[in-house]
């Protein structure tokens, strides 16, 4: 459902807004009604109810008619009810975050200052040993000066106390240069992630079968980055080159047992994009590639990061010349490492593509959109049930292509 929000405008430079709405969502899937598994002769289900409940604001003043001081706040819930074939994982979420910050400027300088506070809850109800809260007061600040007028320089500091892992600072340097009719970025900051038991695998087969043998330790990461961008008439072009680094990373291990811990060697992520804009009237066209080498060390060798493909490209194009619009995209992806696949070590690369035609009528629009029609499917190649029940508990393998197929759809739109 939509959420209500409310603004007021208290004069004087004060303002501030209340928005909040409860959501209910139902998803069931598993085996299809009548039908069983062929390798158990019996139905299998996966079902999520979820509840989510939410509410926040701001308020914003100021003070001596020149500094802006803004408080803001949020809270959400959400209430889950997961089946997992013959197991059932109810828990309950909670997040409150609260923020206050001054900013104001003093020359070449723009500055702000302030200080917030986390608090996350899970409440496993089937589950409890995983059940954990953690509470992170913290501080932080940035400056934003300009030196010269093709030359500016960001810099960012944050300290967290977590209640659990310790406390930790995360700087940040960035830099923005213009010269005549380039721009170029760069930056580089630090930052840390505190351990779940939440990750994505997790969130798919459930935490009923799941173990940590030892204690987890918080991930720490290094990224940098740097981009440059020209423009020359209708084009614009960007590079970017980028790099990062974690160490202790969570991993979740899904062969003989299912577990999350930390790998001892750190997890890296280096590659580049290319970007290029193509507008002038009635045609626009963007095309875009990208190469990642994702690597993490694992049983004393490094290998490829799974469901990271090594590169992947694309292409969209747009056409509108009044009352008609039309659109094609393109986009291909390369290789990806599996992991825990009975099938294949490796997936194969494919290519989607899609159109979208749309027609105006006064007030109305009337519009076609498909998608993949290549037909891109992985049960093209290979089955997407497991010929045995892994360990995490599934009967399935990770999606790592489309899984339905061509898409059509079709609609109107009325402007009021």
């Amino acid at each position: 459902m939509a959420h209500p929000r409310f603004f007021w405008d208290g004069g004087e430079g004060r303002t501030g807004f209340l928005t909040g709405g409860v959501t209910y969502e139902t998803r069931s899937g598993g085996t299809l009604k009548d039908r069983v598994l062929p390798q158990t002769g019996a139905p299998y289900r996966e079902a999520l109810d979820t509840q989510r409940y939410d509410a926040g604001g701001s308020y914003q003043f100021l003070v001596a008619a020149k500094f802006v001081v803004t408080a803001r706040g949020a809270f959400s819930r959400q209430v889950h009810d997961h089946q997992f074939g013959e197991v059932r994982e109810r828990d309950r979420h909670q997040l409150t975050f609260g923020e206050l910050t001054v900013r104001g400027s003093a020359g070449r300088h723009t500055w702000v200052a302030g200080t917030a506070v986390e608090d996350e809850r899970y409440n496993p109800r089937d589950v409890p040993r995983f059940a954990y809260r953690y509470t992170a007061p913290g501080l932080f600040g940035q400056d934003d000066v300009t030196l010269t007028p093709w030359l500016s320089l960001s810099a960012s500091a944050r300290g967290d106390f977590h209640n659990r892992y310790g406390n930790f600072f995360s700087p940040r340097l960035a830099g923005l240069l213009r010269w005549k009719g380039w721009t170029s970025r760069i930056s580089a900051g630090q930052g840390f992630f505190a351990p779940t038991p939440l990750t994505e695998e997790t969130e798919a087969a459930g935490l009923s079968r799941l173990s940590i043998p030892f204690p987890l330790r918080a991930e720490s990461g290094r990224s940098a980055s740097f981009d440059l961008t020209r423009a020359i008439g209708a084009f614009s072009g960007t590079a970017t080159a980028f790099t990062s680094r974690v160490r202790h990373p969570i991993v979740v291990h899904r062969t003989t047992t299912y577990e999350l811990l930390n790998l001892t060697d750190s997890s890296r992520n280096r590659g580049v994009e290319l970007l290029g804009t193509w507008r002038k009237a009635p045609l626009s066209a963007t095309v875009s590639y990208t190469y990642v080498d994702s690597t993490e060390q694992e049983f004393g060798s490094r290998i490829e990061s799974e469901l990271t493909p090594r590169q992947s490209f694309g292409l969209t194009a747009m056409w509108e010349q009044q009352p008609w619009r039309v659109g094609v995209e393109c986009y291909y992806t390369g290789r990806q490492r599996l992991e825990n696949n009975p099938y294949r070590g490796e997936s194969n690369p494919y290519i989607s593509t899609g159109f979208l035609i749309e027609r105006k009528f006064g007030p109305v629009r009337i519009f076609l959109n498909a998608e993949n029609l290549t037909g891109v499917r992985q049960t093209r190649w290979d089955s997407m049930l497991r010929p045995t029940r892994a360990v995490d508990g599934r009967w399935t393998v990770d999606a790592w292509a489309p899984l339905d197929g061509r898409v059509f759809n079709g609609g109107v739109r009325w402007s009021f």
